[in-house]
C-alpha cells in the first residue's frame, strides 16, 4: 500500500496524478469494488471512467438543480448520457450537509449542525468534506452499499484532488461514517 500522496494546493491541477494514485490503489485491493466521485459536469468522472476501464462501479453526484442558476443543471444529457454509456450511474440531488439549512441560514442567519461537521471536515480539506458528503448522497439514494468500503474522490470548484477509503453511511448514521484510509489531498 503506497503512502498518502499530497499536492500543494487545492485546485483542477491535480486531477490526472489523483486519478492514477486512485487506479493504483485499487489495483492494490480485493475488497473495493465501488468509486463515487464528485463532479458537476461529469468531465473529472469521464476521465476516471476511461482510466479504470471497468475496474469498479463508479458512480457521480453532480449538483442539484439551481446550484449554479435558477433551476439550471451543471451537467448536459449527453454527458449523462455518456457516462452512461461507460457504466457509470449519475445522481442529481440536495448536497447531504447543507440543502435545505442553507436556505435557512442564507435567510435568517446562523448556522446548522451540519455547516460544523462540514467545517470540521474542511479542515482536512475541502475534498474530504465533498468526499463524505457524496457517499452519504450517494448511500441514502441507494445506489452503494453502507457496508463495504469504497473510494470517495472529491475537490473544489472544478476537477478533483482528495480521494479517501470510507465505509460510507445513511444521513440518519451520519457519526457512523468512518474514514479507513487517505489516498491524496492537497496540503493547502
Amino acid at each position: 500500500m503506497a503512502g498518502i500522496k499530497y499536492f500543494e494546493k487545492e485546485g483542477n491541477d491535480y486531477t490526472d496524478e489523483l486519478i492514477e494514485a486512485v487506479k493504483q490503489r485499487l489495483d492494490e485491493s480485493e475488497e473495493i469494488d465501488t468509486i463515487v466521485i464528485a463532479s458537476a459536469t461529469g468531465k473529472s468522472a469521464l476521465k476516471l471512467a476511461d482510466a479504470i476501464d471497468g475496474d469498479a462501479d463508479i458512480v457521480n453526484v453532480s449538483h442539484h438543480a439551481g446550484f449554479s442558476g435558477k433551476n439550471e443543471w451543471d451537467i448536459t444529457d449527453e454527458m449523462i448520457e455518456t457516462l452512461q454509456d461507460k457504466g457509470v450511474v449519475t445522481y442529481l440531488g440536495s448536497h447531504a450537509f447543507s440543502g435545505a439549512g442553507r436556505g435557512v441560514t442564507n435567510k435568517y442567519g446562523g448556522f446548522t449542525p451540519l455547516d460544523v461537521v462540514a467545517d470540521t471536515l474542511r479542515m482536512f480539506s475541502h475534498g474530504v468534506k465533498v468526499a463524505c458528503e457524496i457517499s452519504i448522497m450517494a448511500a441514502d439514494a441507494g445506489l452503494i452499499s453502507v457496508d463495504d468500503e469504497i473510494i470517495a474522490i472529491g475537490g473544489r470548484g472544478s476537477g478533483v484532488d482528495t480521494a479517501v477509503i470510507l465505509t460510507p453511511v445513511n444521513a440518519k448514521d451520519l457519526f457512523n461514517l468512518k474514514i479507513k484510509e487517505i489516498i491524496a489531498m492537497p496540503r493547502d
